[in-house]
């Protein structure tokens, strides 16, 4: 990892950490792990195309639905921001610089795309992290106006909202889906997603490792992730690292489970065995 790489890490872990995290700051460092040559003036040209198309829409156009069509016709009529299943197949779609560029992509990053030019104009704006589908929601909950940035910002209807979770989960629509999300927790589902994605290759290891590494360096994460980690250093052919950070997780879990503790230590073993 160069310096450049450890400079941007360390950014992102205390970005993830302040009181208001910038949303937009945290996906466009998280896309320089997928992008390397984006560099800190591609991320500052990112911001920028951000600013430019909130200097777009109108002044207070008016209430949550006034804001929720205002931003529909700007992004998803003239600019044509939109989604289609093949982003699905495509990391682009999950970075935020290639998403301003393409003008496409899965529906978080077009949510995050919407609530942050909505945010720069003054729009009461949020993410809502429906099951199975990201969307934006403008106002207050009694008065919410809920709209799908994957299809171009069409406003949904209470029942859109429920077809969207029951397609998800099978269940009903929880008034608690329609919170505003967490900034930490967006960035939580992309990296999710990207590493969903990897994990359908198996030869772009490399992603995987990296949305990993960012998950670690958010304040709170499941201890679990660490045995992945190592695990994938394992699968990777990095026997030696792989093994010592197996011996650290069996550490950290021996106090509560002894019997996991040492399978661990022995997956560590067969690790470091491979290098013979």
């Amino acid at each position: 990892m160069g310096p450049d790489s450890t400079e941007r890490r360390r950014r992102f872990a205390q970005e993830a950490r302040a009181e208001r995290p910038d949303l937009a700051l945290l996906c466009l460092l998280l896309s320089a792990e997928g992008d390397p040559a984006l560099g800190e003036a591609g991320v500052d040209t990112a911001q920028m195309e951000l600013d430019r198309l909130a200097g777009q829409l109108p002044y207070r156009p008016g209430g949550p639905r006034a804001w929720a069509s205002a931003v529909a016709e700007l992004l998803g009529g003239r600019c044509g921001f939109r989604g289609s299943a093949a982003d699905y197949q495509r990391l682009e779609s999950s970075l935020l610089h290639e998403v301003l560029r393409r003008r496409r992509g899965l529906p978080i990053l077009l949510s995050v795309v919407w609530t942050e030019v909505a945010r720069r104009a003054g729009a009461p704006v949020y993410g809502v992290a429906l099951p199975g589908h990201f969307v934006v929601g403008f106002g207050p909950p009694e008065e919410q106006v809920l709209a799908d940035p994957f299809d171009g910002g069409r406003v949904l209807t209470g029942s859109d909202a429920q077809l969207l979770v029951s397609g998800a989960t099978g269940g009903p629509l929880d008034p608690a889906m329609l919170r505003p999300a967490d900034p930490r927790d967006i960035v939580v589902r992309i990296l999710n997603n990207i590493r969903a994605w990897a994990a359908a290759r198996p030869e772009r290891s490399d992603v995987a490792l990296w949305a990993l590494d960012l998950c670690l360096l958010l304040p709170s994460h499941p201890a679990r992730l660490r045995h992945e980690r190592a695990q994938l250093l394992v699968q990777r052919g990095e026997f030696l690292a792989g093994a010592a950070e197996l011996e650290e997780y069996a550490e950290v879990v021996a106090p509560v489970d002894a019997q996991a503790a040492e399978r661990v230590r022995r997956d560590a073993r067969l690790a470091r065995a491979r290098l013979n």
